[in-house]
């Protein structure tokens, strides 16, 4: 399908998400990975989507003039937005806590911006997912963080793991986009290029 139709182009996605990863070889998606070491930092200013489509662009920025005329980039970013604030990756245990707490008994969002830039062209789509937390113990909390250690996720959690199956009320939108990527809205997106 869309494997074919891209054939004659080199897709390639910019980020080290293992998750990013397996989604592009679960859409059967030929890509290759290219990293850059970007320093995420945003104006004070943004706020949620802002931030994402943001950081995205300056992920893909990154490889202003060196891309090939027959390459697509891909690059992304993901925040967890709740009480006016953007919640990234925990820097340690406490950090984690305290995110995971805050989320509890309530409904956050989850806000995925994608970049997609060839030579001639720059495109930024977004998504926007709600998710509803039952209201969790201390307990149940520190047993994920000690036993599944979700530094490298914003918001400081994984749907896709045991706390996403214990903890998660309700999910309103995309449930990829919870784990950092809209697979069918960027699927669609690659489906208009050719």
């Amino acid at each position: 399908m869309l494997k074919e139709k891209l054939k004659k182009y080199t897709l390639i996605l910019a980020s080290g998400s293992p998750r990013r990863q397996q989604f592009f070889k679960d859409l059967d998606l030929d890509f290759e990975i290219r990293l850059k070491d970007i320093e995420e930092v945003y104006p004070p200013e943004l706020k949620a989507v802002e931030i994402t489509d943001y950081l995205a662009e300056l992920k893909a920025n990154a490889f202003e003039g060196e891309l090939n005329e027959d390459e697509i980039l891909v690059t992304s970013d993901t925040i967890v937005w709740h009480q006016n604030k953007a919640l990234g990756k925990p820097k340690d245990a406490d950090e984690a806590f305290k995110m995971i707490r805050s989320l509890s008994n309530t409904t956050h969002e989850v806000i995925t911006s994608v970049c997609f830039k060839t030579n001639h062209s720059s495109t930024l789509l977004n998504d926007i997912t709600k998710v509803t937390f039952n209201d969790l113990s201390d307990e149940a909390i520190l047993y994920y963080i000690q036993n599944y250690k979700p530094y490298d996720k914003a918001g400081a959690y994984g749907i896709q793991e045991w706390f996403g199956f214990m903890a998660v009320a309700k999910v309103e939108g995309s449930y990829t986009n919870v784990m950092g990527l809209p697979t069918a809205k960027v699927y669609e997106y690659l489906s208009t290029l050719v």
